[in-house]
């Protein structure tokens, strides 16, 4: 099963995760982003209709799909242009009301109300209702259809979902237990379908664009949805994504003014597009991270001295600036500090080859051998920290492994692995990284406190409360945990000139927001 969080080149906003008031039994009104403003030219000073945009990815996979619950390879993306859902990301990577107008949680988290916008529609014209929400959460959660996401929402007492009116439905956690993270769970992949909905023969949404066509491998074209909930978008007639089987040969595409946006440059393809006149870089500074996780169960890091000392020996400045290509920020091995009830008074691990060797000493592995398996993306990253451990006197074998070998049977197995997650709100990540039944957690940390409070925050609707407990959970993270998350990422996307509606964002998609980009004439 893939990771469901690693996917890179892949809520009620506030009150019920943390901005600031505390959250009981009253209704949340539904909000939406405001549109981006573009970066216009004095000739052409804002949003205009009309034109194909063309976004240029890397896959070609043949077996790249449509599913909204289940998507392969690039599906990802296309279902960012098929499919909307009752939440949206905002551009700090927090979840806001999409689809969704109203929501209400109970006291402890243990049911959540969702009620709809009026007079919504999916592209064959059929109004959104109750049925559709009932089926959408019940697809995703279906065991006969083994989604890699349905650990997002498995908490969710999908078989007593209630419908309380044409729009509204009832959704009930299972044994009454609370679950503030919901809405992280439910937006990636919990796009709101029509009961009739069928991935190839009724691939049928709600999204800014109705599908055209698709040939898997090479290209997919979808076309403007006019009933599109949010008035007077999308702004191109057209939009068509294109996929390619490398990096160098998208770039020239984008240089040739072939395709008008690229997700996720590497380091070394920013210098040419940023000498290009036709072309520019546009740079996210997000949260998502990069790391190692340390099995927990497995020798030699059964023993917390031995985790402490990887973390000491790591030279994160290093890490950043040549695994990173300096595209990013060192981290202190703990994930989500733009949650409200982030523990900012933790002081930042210093790099100490001394204080290592001495643990590692006392520990008994002053002459430690072990293999580091570098998942897709984690070769120059394991290679460096490589380097780094010889200083120490510890020998780290890495162990290049595909995309099926790091995410198949040995996945939980591994010594000590890479790893990279997209960033996001404390709860809804730690309930698949590291906390109780966590749905990848490779690092197998298991602490009886840690757990405890985790459980405790999952149904605490008081901001000020649920921090007091997040603050000691991250202590216990950052004191004994499996991680060792040495950097934060940025996400360096190529803009032809001709793009307007493009901003630097805290999350992952800029130029996945396809309801809010334009072209020039």
């Amino acid at each position: 099963m893939p990771d469901p969080t690693s996917r890179r080149d892949f809520l009620i906003r506030g009150a019920a995760l943390g901005a600031g008031a505390t959250l009981g039994a009253g209704l949340l009104a539904g909000c939406r982003r405001d549109p981006a403003p573009a970066a216009a030219t004095p000739a052409d000073a804002g949003p205009r209709r009309g034109g194909r945009l063309r976004l240029g990815i890397v896959d070609g996979s043949q077996s790249g799909n449509l599913d909204v619950h289940k998507p392969v390879g690039s599906g990802i993306i296309r279902g960012f242009a098929l499919y909307s859902k009752l939440w949206e990301w905002s551009e700090r990577m927090t979840p806001e009301l999409a689809l969704a107008e109203e929501v209400s949680i109970n006291a402890n988290a243990s049911a959540w109300t969702i009620r709809l916008r009026k007079d919504l529609e999916f592209h064959h014209g059929k109004t959104i209702s109750a049925d559709d929400l009932i089926f959408s959460a019940r697809r995703l959660s279906d065991p006969q259809l083994a989604s890699p996401y349905a650990a997002l929402v498995s908490r969710i007492d999908r078989d007593n979902i209630v419908k309380l009116d044409e729009r509204t439905i009832r959704v009930p956690i299972k044994d009454g237990a609370g679950f503030l993270p919901l809405p992280d769970g439910w937006v990636n992949f919990g796009g709101i379908v029509p009961t009739d909905y069928d991935p190839v023969r009724n691939p049928v949404g709600a999204g800014p664009y109705k599908l055209k066509e698709f040939t898997p491998g090479q290209r997919s074209l979808f076309v403007r949805f006019e009933n599109y909930f949010k008035p007077g978008r999308p702004y191109a007639d057209e939009l068509e994504i294109i996929e390619f089987k490398d990096q160098t040969s998208r770039v020239a595409a984008l240089l040739a003014g072939q395709i008008d946006t690229a997700y996720a440059l590497t380091p070394e393809q920013i210098v040419p597009l940023q000498a290009h006149g036709g072309a520019s870089v546009l740079v996210s500074r997000t949260h998502g991270w990069h790391g190692f996780e340390m099995n927990t169960a497995a020798e030699p890091f059964r023993d917390a001295r031995v985790r402490q000392a990887f973390r000491l020996l790591a030279n994160r400045p290093e890490l950043v600036a040549r695994a990173l290509g300096g595209q990013g920020r060192i981290a202190n091995d703990l994930y989500s500090p733009l949650d409200p009830t982030f523990n900012a008074g933790i002081a930042q691990r210093p790099y100490d080859l001394a204080q290592a060797k001495s643990l590692l000493r006392a520990a008994g592995q002053a002459d430690l051998r072990l293999e580091l398996a570098a998942g897709p993306g984690g070769s120059a990253a394991a290679q460096v920290f490589a380097a780094q451990a010889r200083l120490a006197g510890v020998e780290v074998r890495v162990r290049q492994v595909d995309a099926a070998t790091y995410n198949g049977p040995l996945r939980d197995s591994w010594t000590m692995s890479t790893t990279y997650r997209l960033g996001g709100e404390f709860l809804h990540t730690a309930s698949i990284t590291d906390a109780p039944l966590a749905a990848v957690n490779k690092t197998h940390f298991e602490d009886a406190r840690f757990s405890a409070l985790f459980e405790q925050a999952l149904g605490e609707t008081d901001v000020g409360k649920r921090k007091l407990l997040v603050h000691e959970a991250q202590q216990i993270q950052h004191d004994r945990g499996g991680l060792l998350i040495w950097g934060f990422t940025d996400v360096v996307d190529g803009i032809a000139a001709r793009v307007g509606g493009a901003r630097a964002e805290r999350s992952h998609f800029p130029t996945w927001r396809f309801d809010e980009l334009w072209l020039r004439s």
